[in-house]
């Protein structure tokens, strides 16, 4: 039985790399990818290469979010959170130390004023608390390094500032927007019958496939709380548990 337990820890270490490793690389062949489109191309096209990016930035959020949970690579814990730093420095220059102090006070406290993520009591409508969010996690020092980063990377590899703006910074900001209105938002705001304790967490009832394009099944969110140590694709078969009973 240890055997066996030990040898399945083993495979989800194996596939939580293996995806980790699919999502940077998918996400920086895509965007060198962009930095020479022709912009001109039919807006159709340039929308959908949009979106593409904006989740392939979500799913190197998501990435990071394992690492914090110790799930992108259990097997070595220093590899996993590299796992963890990589990722949140490739989706915006995010400390990795200081956003995995926050998120286990998130789940230590959800929902209460010691909960980085939670409005503080005035600002529940979706775009206050996403403002009110973002200065929790957004520093001065950050906007810098993305201005020098922007402008760095115009000027060195003769990147226009269209494909800059349309490929890599629209997409990182439309992605915090998905991140938050799948993750906290819709999973955190008060039901009307109120919390469910203890977690304060809410599931986004949608198809597996569907609840993948959204979030990574960032949705599955009371799943998530009541079984942290799962990665981010182990959570539909506890979704689907769920439903089942």
């Amino acid at each position: 039985m240890q055997s066996e337990q030990i040898s399945q820890k083993l495979i989800d270490s194996v596939i939580g790399l293996s995806i980790a490793t699919l999502i940077v690389i998918v996400w920086t062949a895509s965007l060198i990818l962009l930095f020479t489109v022709n912009i001109s191309e039919h807006i159709l096209v340039l929308l959908l290469a949009i979106l593409f990016q904006t989740f392939l930035f979500t799913g190197l959020f998501i990435t990071a979010h394992d690492a914090m949970h110790g799930v992108a690579f259990s097997q070595n814990l220093n590899i996993n959170h590299l796992i963890g730093t990589i990722s949140l420095f490739l989706y915006g220059f995010l400390s990795y130390k200081t956003l995995l102090k926050k998120h286990w006070m998130h789940h230590n406290h959800p929902a209460s004023e010691l909960d980085p993520d939670f409005h503080d009591g005035e600002h529940k409508k979706f775009f206050a608390w996403y403002f009110y969010f973002m200065k929790n996690y957004w520093s001065w020092g950050q906007i810098i390094i993305w201005i020098i980063a922007y402008n760095g990377i115009h000027y060195i590899f003769n990147i226009p500032r269209t494909n800059l703006t349309l490929f890599w910074a629209l997409p990182s900001l439309l992605s915090s927007l998905q991140l938050f209105y799948f993750g906290t938002f819709l999973t955190h705001r008060e039901p009307l019958k109120g919390y469910a304790k203890p977690h304060y967490a809410e599931t986004i009832s949608l198809p597996i496939w569907l609840s993948f394009i959204t979030c990574y099944h960032f949705g599955y969110h009371r799943e998530h709380h009541e079984y942290p140590h799962l990665a981010w694709w182990q959570l539909p078969g506890i979704y689907k548990l769920r439903q089942s009973i």
